[in-house]
């Protein structure tokens, strides 16, 4: 029986199906009669050794050089997935795969699908998502450019593993295996390259478990150039790292601009009290600069929680128990109750400070600090107040952000 008749099969209540080999595909005539025959033979391999039946699906972005005819007619099934981009093929794939497992690879020839047998069995010992290993399996000479080898695969799976403890060692390998109930979960979104980060974000977030295997990588088959770009897909790749990482985006930013501006303030009002004698490290200027630092600061740590909150509520991050401790905090009326607060006070201290100028005969006052304090308290409260407002729109229109066992709302 083909795989193309029972996947038909499967349609009509026949031939349960357990694997389907996803192929994006964008104009890859040349090279699909070698990638489909090398999945067939994966296939029958995973058929021999595990008894699971499986389909070759082609997710097909608009391809103009017959590509489609030639995966029909090699038993293939092909879907047109209208959406343009890496990401989107595979997802509009995965989203139409009759398989519980997928084994994804690309169509350029590059790939040894049977290498994919052994992540379909990591799979069945119980991994989520099963990644490839190119420098476990071997890069063939050419194959891959050293500026993608030494730099841009390295230092992009480096930043991956450090911001999200994701601990493998070739996070963009184009072979992968995955069930289908865990794609799904993970709601993946990102249509370029940036999908290949994406995937192993997510499930990094999501506590999934992650294994690898090895991957051998060819010189691919095509006659034209790849459709990767290294510098725009790379950066595409390091901007989407940062932005799902709220921690390091928003949070440590946060945390040191506040700390260093808490530092220079608290020595300034200090030598302003008289407590330190001299006439100490931090003029005028440094405190002007300190009220910027922790209003900055703060407005980033509100933008932390409010990525975070985001994340939590698209499924693919878990609520951070630092967070979660923080519940009551975190209720619009609190930070309303808050911000409106500090803006009351910002609003009697400025009052006091003019009051005192006036009675001066409007001589300017000896040390600009009181003046930066009073406008950095009312800048955190009005940050505050409306911070409030914008994390109860994204985190569901409800004004309490957090349920008390620590769940988004």
């Amino acid at each position: 029986m083909s795989f193309a008749t029972v996947s038909s099969a499967f349609q009509h209540g026949v031939v349960p199906l357990d694997v389907t080999i996803v192929m994006p595909c964008l104009n890859e005539a040349i090279s699909l009669p070698h990638c489909i025959s090398n999945a067939d033979r994966a296939l029958e391999e995973i058929k021999r050794r595990f008894g699971l039946e499986g389909e070759i699906l082609i997710a097909d972005n608009g391809s103009t050089d017959g590509s489609q005819d030639i995966a029909v007619r090699l038993g293939a099934r092909v879907i047109a997935v209208p959406r343009r981009g890496y990401g989107a093929a595979i997802i509009g794939g995965a989203e139409a795969a009759l398989g519980r497992l997928l084994l994804i690879g690309d169509a350029d020839g590059s790939y040894d699908f049977t290498d994919g047998v052994a992540m379909i069995e990591s799979l069945l010992k119980g991994a989520d998502l099963c990644m490839g290993s190119r420098f476990q399996g071997g890069i063939a000479p050419g194959a891959m450019p050293w500026k993608n080898r030494y730099i841009g695969n390295p230092v992009l799976t480096g930043a991956l593993n450090l911001l999200f403890r994701s601990r493998v060692d070739d996070a963009h390998c184009g072979l992968r295996a995955i069930t289908r109930e865990s794609f799904l979960d993970l709601q993946l979104n990102g249509q370029g390259m940036e999908f290949a980060s994406e995937m192993v974000v997510k499930a990094s977030l999501r506590k999934l478990r992650i294994v690898q295997t090895p991957a051998t990588l060819s010189v691919d088959l095509r006659n034209r150039p790849p459709h990767l770009r290294p510098w725009r897909d790379g950066w595409r790749h390091l901007r989407y790292l940062v932005m799902l990482s709220p921690t390091a985006a928003f949070g440590v930013p946060a945390l040191f601009a506040m700390g260093v501006a808490a530092t220079i303030l608290t020595v300034a009002l200090l030598h302003h009290m008289g407590a330190i004698a001299g006439s100490g490290p931090f003029g005028a200027s440094w405190t002007i600069v300190a009220g910027f630092m922790f209003s900055a600061g703060h407005f980033s740590a509100l933008m932390a929680v409010a990525a975070h909150v985001v994340g939590v509520r698209e499924g693919y991050r878990q609520l951070r128990p630092s967070i979660g401790r923080l519940g009551r905090l975190f209720q619009l009326e609190m930070m309303l109750g808050l911000g409106a607060t500090l803006f009351i006070a910002a609003f009697v201290m400025l009052a006091v400070i003019g009051r005192q100028w006036q009675t001066s005969d409007f001589v300017a006052p000896a040390s600009v600090l009181p003046i930066v304090i009073a406008g950095l308290t009312g800048a955190v409260g009005l940050q505050t107040f409306l911070g409030g407002i914008v994390i109860a729109i994204v985190g569901g229109h409800s004004a309490d952000f957090l349920r008390a066992e620590g769940r988004l709302l």
